[in-house]
């Protein structure tokens, strides 16, 4: 949810407070959990969903903030720590084919991160969509053959693109020349007529793209969905918008509608399909927004105290954990980390969060934070 979502208007409201706004909470699948009225198809799912309404983060600039809740670790100039995506792809053995372990998809200037970092060009994400959220860009282009070329012309061309590159690295040794191959043995694999497919959405019914919603962000959750199913190990769908220092009540309402279309109907697949046990899913930005309300009906930066919501994993769901003060300021119960989650996150997929990776200047580096605490609840 690139560029803090107010989380007061959907995870914790504040009804009757002069913070808490027009929007009203509604009743979840379980008792006692509420969240927002815009949400009406992911309260359905309250009894697998967990809501927590204490996470604490000290930072509150977008750039800064995005790279901490990526990586779990505060930006040092000396050290590039791989995201999430890439700390799974390396900590689990993926099944996935020819497909990438690790794909993101959104509006492209919202998903610029810190990439696979020391890990390298292996673990980096394969990055789908373009500018603008405009779903056509999900089309993953050049995965079939041009017109008029033969296979046993491309066997020829790619043999002869293998022997200049090996040609060229015999003579140079370069991360940037290790990143270039490292993507075209990844684009090469990928235009197996398999691998293609599970990019394709035309494969899809319309009543089930429609479910999902046509925007990029509905499209992209379905296209996740397929992903997962053949292997795909991470995935990251990006809804941008929610910087909303201006208006912010009628952003979120919109943004929501988009996101309760999406969020819920992936949930819907999950469960039918029997893989909500063994699919993680975790919604939330890279802070919060302030419960005091400007002058221009909209909330500022607030990394403070906020909220995020998991489903599926394994996760005990039906909860919310944590919680903060009448007027939204402050944590009051059970403060929750940016580490935290990032260690229990990979506490639910069997990744010890303790283990060490040798970063590029030879520095072992924890996967998480050596602060960092599992949230106990959550684990089942």
């Amino acid at each position: 949810m690139n560029g803090g979502p107010a989380t007061i208007d959907l995870w914790d409201l504040k009804p009757g407070h002069e913070h808490g706004g027009p929007f009203r909470p509604i009743q979840t699948a379980a008792p006692g959990l509420q969240i927002s009225e815009h949400l009406p198809r992911l309260a359905g799912h309250g009894d697998h969903l967990a809501v927590v309404r204490s996470i604490t983060s000290p930072e509150g600039e977008h750039g800064r903030a995005r790279q901490f809740v990526h990586t779990g670790y505060l930006p040092q100039p000396a050290i590039r720590f791989p995201q999430l995506g890439s700390l799974v792809a390396h900590g689990l053995q993926s099944d996935s084919g020819d497909l990438p372990a690790f794909v993101s998809i959104g509006p492209e200037p919202a998903l610029a991160t810190s990439g696979s970092g020391f890990l390298g060009p292996s673990f980096a994400p394969m990055v789908i969509g373009g500018p603008g959220g405009d779903p056509s860009s999900l089309l993953v282009s050049n995965l079939t053959l041009p017109e008029h070329t033969s296979t046993g012309q491309r066997a020829s061309g790619l043999q002869m693109l293998g022997d200049l590159d090996d040609r060229f690295a015999r003579e140079r040794v370069s991360s940037v020349l290790d990143t270039i191959q490292a993507a075209s043995r990844k684009a090469i694999r990928m235009m197996q007529p398999e691998a293609a497919a599970a990019f394709d959405l035309s494969q899809e019914s319309q009543a089930d793209r429609d479910r999902y919603g046509t925007t990029m962000f509905g499209q992209g959750c379905l296209m996740a969905r397929r992903l997962i199913e053949q292997g795909v190990r991470f995935v990251e769908v990006c809804l941008d918008g929610w910087d909303t220092h201006n208006n912010n009540f009628v952003r979120v309402q919109q943004l929501s509608q988009t996101l309760d279309l999406a969020f819920a109907s992936l949930l819907d697949d999950l469960r039918q399909r029997g893989r909500l046990e063994s699919t993680l899913v975790v919604c939330l930005g890279e802070f919060g927004r302030t419960p005091k309300i400007n002058g221009n009906t909209g909330r500022d930066h607030w990394p403070g105290s906020w909220a995020a919501a998991m489903s599926g994993g394994g996760i005990r769901g039906g909860q919310a954990i944590g919680a903060t003060s009448d007027d939204g300021m402050t944590v009051t119960d059970r403060p929750v980390t940016i580490p935290d989650l990032i260690a229990t996150i990979c506490q639910t997929l069997d990744i010890d969060p303790k283990s060490q990776n040798t970063s590029d200047i030879g520095r072992p580096i924890r996967v998480a934070d050596p602060e960092a605490k599992v949230i106990a609840e959550l684990l089942s």
